[in-house]
């Protein structure tokens, strides 16, 4: 009689109920990620302002201090508080909330369900195709940073390096520690797909005066190769750059954009990185086996 092994049984009990762990985790995380969205643009333009104001020699701005943690969460419109039970992801919003403020009924964007329930998707994923090891945690930060960094691009065409940065050199360390990419594959990633699109943008300005893109793009790529190594960056610029080039016809044709408004390129590089970090290697092969 073969005698039971409690800590063989003990992770097969965690394989089994961490998927639904990491999901209902994701939900909380995506809450969170909500107020980092709407907060860290704020906070960054506090910083400024009151740099400026030193610069400057003027009195600094006497607006309260914002942090992700205070003030407490409240209606932008009412300032009424956002009281706990109000704040369930999801459940608040649908069930309680009814996509209303319960202060002044002003109507709650569906941004916030939908980063939510993205979180949990994403996380629901991560999970199963990683499975419960330290790849998987490692790759679900990332995921959560990636998220922030698409909306927080779309609604102020900032990536700010709060984000990536952190990621950027937490690609390294987990290089480093768990060896799933080459560690000089991950350095030269960060390295080459920095200085691609730094070279991108000083040859669009010198050729027309502008400025193409901002340097947060450029740290995203570092960050992202960083994470997947300089392979990946074929596949991230290629895919991110059809997915820039469809929506700027999409959008110009159906709301009438002008060309020369600008668009954010975090999203598709955040997308086509996720794509590749995910598939990267089958999409490599696919596409040598083409040529």
């Amino acid at each position: 009689m073969l005698m039971e092994n409690p800590m063989h049984d003990l992770i097969q009990t965690l394989e089994v109920v961490y998927v639904p762990f990491v999901v209902l985790l994701s939900l909380i995380v995506g809450s969170f990620l909500n107020v980092v969205i709407h907060r860290l643009p704020k906070m960054m333009e506090s910083e400024w302002q009151r740099e400026a104001s030193e610069l400057l020699n003027v009195p600094p701005p006497t607006d309260e201090k914002i942090t992700l943690s205070s003030p407490s969460s409240s209606c932008p419109r009412c300032n009424r508080a956002i009281r706990w039970y109000e704040n369930i992801p999801v459940l608040s919003y649908l069930f309680i909330l009814r996509a209303h403020c319960a202060g002044c009924h002003s109507f709650i964007p569906l941004r916030y369900p939908i980063v939510e329930v993205l979180s949990a998707l994403i996380g629901w994923f991560v999970a199963v195709h990683f499975g419960f090891s330290l790849q998987m945690l490692a790759f679900l930060i990332l995921s959560y940073g990636l998220i922030a960094l698409v909306f927080i691009d779309v609604d102020h065409q900032l990536l700010p390096d709060q984000i990536t940065l952190p990621l950027l050199w937490l690609g390294l360390i987990v290089h480093l520690l768990l060896g799933a990419v080459p560690l000089d594959h991950a350095v030269l990633g960060a390295a080459i797909g920095y200085l691609l699109l730094w070279s991108v943008f000083w040859l669009f300005k010198l050729l027309t005066g502008k400025e193409g893109m901002g340097y947060g793009d450029f740290k995203l790529l570092a960050a992202l190769g960083a994470w997947g190594g300089f392979t990946v960056l074929p596949g991230i610029l290629l895919i991110s750059s059809v997915l820039g080039v469809f929506y700027a016809l999409v959008s110009t044709l159906m709301v009438k954009r002008d060309l020369n408004t600008a668009i954010p390129f975090g999203p598709f590089l955040a997308l086509a990185g996720w794509v590749m970090l995910i598939w990267g290697q089958s999409l490599n092969h696919w596409y040598l086996s083409l040529l």
